[in-house]
């Protein structure tokens, strides 16, 4: 799961608990009756308690984070090498490389930028099967420094890929072009508008309630293609989402949340433009492939 993170201490949190000053409460439900004449529970409080068990698993996974991140014997280079072995036995040592090494040059993209505005940022940890993170120190002033950070992962990451596909043009090289292809198709899966997704950081600068938009995407595609990462990334986005929903009214909150015009149309034309890139050089080294 490829993206920014914070120290592990609040790893999936990003900063003091916010959701954002344009977000609208809704209206609290109605007490029910006890007894036969109780009044059906609405979709909102069907749906909070839906979410009340995956902000659980997502608060037992954060930390756990941060027993991981304290284990000061699991170094970046142990750490990718444990991936490689994992994806080794799935798609074989040199496509496995290849693919943490796009992996490594996605969270460089975040490093770059965090350092440049100040923000001390760790080298990158891989976690199996789950991509890799960074950890923060500090977090970003405001929601347009964390959404520049988010979209450098994914943009220094499509880079990264778009050289692999040069690279594979050049020489008919097949594995470096099915290494390209799945480099794009992770950059662009990570630019999903849902936490804890770099996307979803992204998404913070354009308006909050496209939070929920992308968990219920996420949701359609676990109900579609049953996945353990998926049912992760539902159990960080509930935590989260519940937590910054949570502190909305903050004065921090605001204060994060505070954008100029400009600054929003300049997040929101890179974060359409990556997508439209990605999607373009994801048709380029397409392969069609049957299984046998």
């Amino acid at each position: 799961m490829p993206r920014p993170g914070s120290t592990m201490e609040d790893v999936s949190t990003d900063g003091a608990d916010f959701f954002g000053a344009e977000w609208i409460p809704p209206s609290s439900e109605p007490p029910s009756l006890p007894g036969p004449q109780s009044r059906p529970a609405t979709l909102g409080g069907r749906v909070k308690r839906a979410l009340a068990p995956l902000a659980g698993i997502g608060a037992l996974i954060a930390k756990f984070g941060a027993i991981l991140v304290k284990f000061k014997a699991f170094t970046v280079v142990g750490s990718m090498a444990v991936s490689v072995a994992a994806y080794t036995t799935l798609w074989g040592w040199k496509f496995a490389l290849g693919f943490v090494l796009l992996i490594f040059v996605h969270e460089m993209g975040h490093v770059i930028v965090l350092r440049r505005r100040g923000i001390p940022a760790s080298a990158p940890v891989f976690l199996p099967f789950l991509g890799a993170f960074v950890s923060m120190k500090q977090m970003p002033r405001s929601v347009y420094e964390e959404a520049e950070s988010a979209l450098a992962g994914p943009l220094v990451g499509t880079i990264g890929s778009l050289i692999v596909a040069w690279v594979a043009h050049e020489n008919g090289s097949g594995l470096l072009r099915a290494l390209a292809f799945t480099g794009l198709f992770l950059n662009l899966f990570n630019l999903l508008p849902a936490l804890p997704l770099d996307g979803g950081r992204v998404a913070g600068a354009l308006h909050p309630g496209i939070w929920l938009l992308g968990l219920l995407a996420i949701l359609g595609l676990e109900i579609y293609r049953p996945s353990p990462i998926l049912l992760i990334l539902l159990a960080f986005g509930g935590y989260e989402l519940w937590r910054r929903w949570r502190g909305r009214s903050t004065y921090e909150s605001r204060t994060y949340f505070e954008l100029e015009p400009r600054q929003r149309r300049r997040i929101g034309l890179a974060y359409i433009s990556l997508i439209v890139v990605i999607v373009l050089g994801m048709h380029a080294t397409y392969t069609a492939r049957t299984l046998h």
